[in-house]
């Protein structure tokens, strides 16, 4: 899951070496947090007006976990 949030985020930026993506220990109700976390400058493209890209994101991997029976959150720092 990282590595696909990771490909998606790096075609967006002007950057792709400063992206990363951080996981969290999965919570009580089985959730992963996925932290991404983009150059400074590249943070509008990633987020996209009114948030439309991000979304899309969190979308995608949503429907990419659920192939796996897993939940996924996205957060973009």
């Amino acid at each position: 899951m990282k590595d696909l949030l990771k490909v998606i985020a790096q075609g967006l930026v002007e950057n792709p070496d400063a992206v990363s993506v951080e996981q969290d220990e999965p919570a009580e109700d089985g959730t992963i947090v996925l932290h991404l976390h983009v150059a400074e400058d590249d943070m509008g493209r990633v987020i996209g007006k009114q948030g439309r890209i991000a979304k899309a994101m969190r979308t995608v991997m949503r429907a990419a976990a659920t192939r796996q029976d897993l939940r996924v959150s996205v957060e973009i720092d």
